[in-house]
């Protein structure tokens, strides 16, 4: 299978159509630049209205962590410059308070050319600490989702947000909405990008896997049961061979505008 090639070219074009141009340049492109643009050209083609990529990566055996919550290593350097891509191609990136809080992501493009995403993390109960560094990069916008008064460093932006135990999924996207991102990406971990799947929420979820075996640790994404396999989810699926990691990518058919009663739990 012929590995995905984002050359310079292709990467330029893909940059262009996010900033709102159409169409492709009539040009003679080799068959891994063709799975490039596949791959993520839907991403970077204009948004009518919101648009919201999940991306996790994880072992063979289904783990995106060690027993001890080692998760560093998990995707190969292709798979991770792939997460990078996805981060210059979004206009927000998207985290739970567990994530922001056991590893402390930066969540900036640093191994893709182009403008590192709005950093959004899911803190309901103010749990987050203000020293965290996706708090303290004053370079793009910091967006808090809580449901409490917290203060938060100068320019970090609050949703408060009502829950009971949890605050409903499809308000939080509406209220990112209103804030002007279209292209949004649920970057981890696990739990919340399962929480926004079983919401309807998401147009594609890439799972991007690589080949080691843990053994045992987290899995990578755990929903509710389904009785027989008939009932399990079946997305339209391509697959893509990144070098390091082999890439997943899943079509969905999300109901932004549906009911609301779908919630999420950090």
């Amino acid at each position: 299978m012929q590995n995905v090639d984002v050359s310079a070219r292709v990467w330029s074009h893909l940059l262009v159509l996010k900033g709102g141009a159409n169409g492709t340049p009539d040009v003679a492109w080799t068959e891994g630049e063709a799975q490039a643009l596949a791959l993520y050209g839907p991403l970077a083609a204009p948004v009518d209205d919101v648009m919201i990529v999940a991306q996790i990566g994880q072992s063979l055996d289904g783990r995106i962590a060690t027993e001890s919550g080692d998760a560093q290593d998990i995707s190969g350097p292709e798979g991770l410059a792939h997460l990078h891509r996805l981060r210059a191609l979004a206009d927000a990136v998207v985290v739970g308070v567990k994530t922001a809080l056991h590893d402390d992501p930066q969540l900036t493009v640093r191994f893709a050319d182009g403008d590192s995403p709005a950093r959004v993390v899911i803190d309901p109960k103010g749990r987050l600490c203000n020293s965290a560094r996706l708090l303290q990069d004053t370079s793009t916008r910091r967006i808090v989702v809580q449901s409490c008064e917290t203060d938060r460093p100068a320019g970090v932006e609050t949703l408060i947000l009502p829950r009971t135990d949890w605050i409903c999924a499809h308000e939080m996207i509406m209220a990112l909405r209103e804030l002007g991102f279209r292209r949004i990406l649920i970057e981890g971990g696990g739990v919340t990008i399962a929480q926004f799947l079983e919401a309807g929420l998401l147009h594609r979820l890439h799972v991007a896997v690589a080949p080691l075996l843990i053994g045992s640790g987290p899995q990578s994404l755990t929903t509710n049961p389904v009785a027989t396999l008939a009932e399990a989810l079946r997305p339209e699926t391509r697959f893509y061979n990144l070098g390091s990691d082999v890439l997943f990518d899943c079509a969905l058919n999300p109901h932004i505008a549906g009911e609301k009663e779908r919630v999420f739990n950090v």
